[in-house]
């Protein structure tokens, strides 16, 4: 089965860590919808009517997408997709889009069931750092009105690794955290990536980067909280409560198909990823035009086969050999054999 992947761009301010596509100006969501469900009605035919698994809303901010918009957006994907067997309706959200009658009318109008709250940290002064408009009460009543509102699959993002973080820092925000009664943590350690207002300071010296023992410590620290919280560690960056893992996510990492939607959106087809123009009103207008601004590049079987062991290398499922055998053939499998094993190498 396939996945969808829906690019909402638009934030009501820049994060000084994101270095993704966003677009801050609103007055633009107009002709996003009209280009977003145009190109949903004429990219279903790729997937040659197989079914869709799950659907995925990420950004960008889609929480900041009225509900009307969101129901405009479904009536498209119902009309031109196989939904019938959908199993995971993930939608991106900011604690402080998410009042109680938005989360009401989210639940009940849409199939929208799992929501993923951009947290980052329930340390005010590091949220102020990253430019986050909520504070870390805002988070945890964020979380409770989901609960509240009926929604029993909820994730938090956590960034780890900030400016000068010590051990005891992150060890107080995990305490937060595993008790709050989500299903799901994803946990980044902070990259500075280049042209962001972070990495600006950390070349000014204003900020200073941890260190690398520091950085072992907090994964480590990481590792062991979820462990003793009953949480799997299925994948180097996220964990769950038994069973509870991100299907749409997984599936990346297993080779699925998924189209993906919206200015910047990644799509694959099991041959050939293609990537949409990073530009909202470059995007609008090739859709709108009828001329897409897209490219494509096809990935032959050497790339494919090492996509597969890195991405499954990164879960604590790890590789399956009939799968190696039935996707890359008998030569792989017997080079894979003759090769040296390294240290925790996992095979099924």
């Amino acid at each position: 089965m396939a996945g969808l992947y829906v690019h909402v761009p638009f934030c009501t301010q820049r994060c000084s860590y994101c270095d993704f596509y966003t677009q801050t100006d609103s007055r633009l969501r107009t002709d996003y919808l009209r280009a977003l469900r145009r190109e949903l009605a004429e990219r279903a035919a790729e997937l040659d009517h197989e079914p869709l698994d799950t659907i995925y809303f990420g950004g960008g901010t889609p929480s900041q997408l009225p509900i009307d918009a969101l129901r405009a957006i479904f009536r498209t994907i119902r009309a031109h997709y196989d939904v019938s067997s959908c199993r995971e309706i993930t939608l991106e959200a900011n604690p402080d889009d998410l009042s109680a009658d938005y989360l009401r009318q989210l639940h009940s109008q849409l199939p929208i069931r799992r929501i993923s709250l951009g947290v980052q940290s329930f340390d005010d002064a590091d949220l102020r750092h990253l430019r986050r408009r909520h504070d870390s009460q805002g988070a945890i009543r964020a979380v409770g009105r989901c609960l509240e509102a009926g929604f029993t699959d909820i994730s938090i993002d956590l960034i780890y690794g900030l400016p000068d973080q010590s051990p005891e820092a992150w060890s107080r925000n995990l305490d937060v955290a595993f008790r709050l009664g989500v299903s799901h943590l994803s946990a980044y350690h902070l990259t500075y990536e280049a042209g962001t207002p972070l990495h600006r300071q950390l070349l000014s010296g204003r900020i200073h980067a941890v260190s690398e023992d520091v950085s072992v410590r907090l994964y480590r620290l990481l590792i062991e909280r979820a462990a003793r919280a009953g949480w799997e560690h299925y994948e180097v960056s996220n964990f769950s409560l038994p069973g509870r893992f991100a299907r749409h996510n997984s599936a990346y990492w297993t080779g699925a198909r998924y189209i993906g939607v919206g200015p910047s959106a990644h799509s694959y087809d099991g041959r050939a990823r293609s990537w949409n123009v990073a530009s909202l009103p470059a995007y609008v207008a090739g859709i709108l035009s009828g001329r897409p601004d897209r490219e494509r590049e096809v990935t032959d079987d050497d790339m494919r086969y090492n996509e597969y062991l890195m991405t499954r290398l990164r879960t604590m499922w790890g590789i399956s050999l009939p799968h190696l055998r039935d996707t890359f053939g008998p030569r792989r499998l017997t080079q894979k054999k003759s090769s040296p094993k390294p240290s925790g190498f996992s095979a099924t």
